[in-house]
């Protein structure tokens, strides 16, 4: 297999009301690369979500990201001094809910764009109309990852493109079934094009050419990258370390969700052993065990809830 990446030069300033098909489509003709040219059907179109967001108008002038942070955001997830990571209104978890104060002019941010599906949507539709080629679109944005140093690109919108690439029940050379492999192959797509594009080239598009069995037919859109986040409360970390702490002790109803689902009796029987040291019993999907004030939060944190039973008892059922 071969895969070729191409990032145009030759890309002005974008400016709010900007055509960004038209721009991709003059870059790629004016292009001296011998790559270059025109698309090609089931080609993959990269677009980086700042100039999708200045073409939409998503540009603060005169303000910070702290000003802009509160409204994009849903809840927060860590804050480690200045850095907020907080779940966006796209369901994105990101640093400063993604808003970049760079590759615009001083004293301005970028939001992210209002609906990056929709937005490579229309880019692959007026694509598809003025160049009369089949291609998939991807919006892309860095972002850090747990456990990791450093950052990488990823796809925060998609129109036309197998996001996910499912070899579930598939079974490898061994005769290993696959239980959970599912490449994220939008964000593996996304990441190739920054390779090309560079942070400071002035390159705000690429195009992937080699992968056009991952693109979807005409007028099929797929399911977007929104397929890509995982719901509330599906993730291992639904809160930062000490989020997690302050929260289970808070144990207001609106963090139950972070949390995720309720965890087994057994699992919370452990949890209660490490704490306190006590043993309990389950009994129809009960558990009771010896009163202690730290069973509330534990339980709270587990997707339970502890309250006072008979004789100094803690009686625990699933929230």
């Amino acid at each position: 297999m071969t895969l070729t990446v191409l990032a145009p030069d030759g890309v002005p300033e974008v400016r709010r009301g900007d055509d960004l098909a038209d721009l991709l489509l003059a870059a790629l003709a004016g292009s001296r690369d011998p790559l270059a040219g025109s698309l090609a059907d089931g080609d993959i179109v990269l677009v980086t979500s700042k100039v999708v967001a200045k073409a939409e108008g998503r540009v603060r002038p005169a303000t910070t990201r702290e000003a802009e942070l509160a409204g994009e955001t849903v809840r927060v997830v860590a804050r480690r001094g200045a850095t907020a990571i907080v779940r966006n209104r796209l369901g994105l978890t990101m640093a400063a809910a993604g808003i970049d104060a760079s590759n615009v002019e001083a004293g301005s941010v970028v939001l992210l764009p209002e609906a990056p599906d929709r937005s490579a949507a229309v880019m692959r539709a007026a694509l598809r109309e003025r160049a009369g080629v089949n291609v998939a679109v991807v919006v892309t944005d860095t972002a850090g990852r747990a456990w990791r140093e450093g950052q990488t690109d990823i796809a925060i919108g998609a129109a036309g493109l197998a996001v996910l690439e499912d070899h579930r029940g598939a079974v490898d050379g061994y005769g290993n079934a696959l239980a959970v492999t599912l490449p994220a192959v939008a964000d593996e797509l996304a990441s190739t094009g920054e390779l090309v594009q560079g942070k400071l080239g002035g390159r705000p598009f690429a195009v992937v050419r080699g992968r056009a069995d991952l693109v979807l037919a005409p007028g099929d859109d797929g399911p977007g990258a929104v397929a890509l986040i995982r719901a509330e409360g599906g993730d291992f970390f639904g809160f930062g370390a000490r989020e997690a702490v302050v929260r289970a002790l808070a144990g207001l109803p609106g963090d139950r969700a972070p949390f995720g689902a309720p965890a087994h009796p057994e699992e919370l029987l452990d949890a209660i052993r490490v704490v306190t040291g006590r043993s309990g019993r389950v009994a129809d999907g009960v558990l009771t065990v010896e009163w202690d004030d730290r069973l509330v939060p534990l339980a709270f944190a587990h997707g339970w809830v502890a309250e006072p039973g008979a004789d100094g008892t803690a009686v625990l059922r699933p929230a």
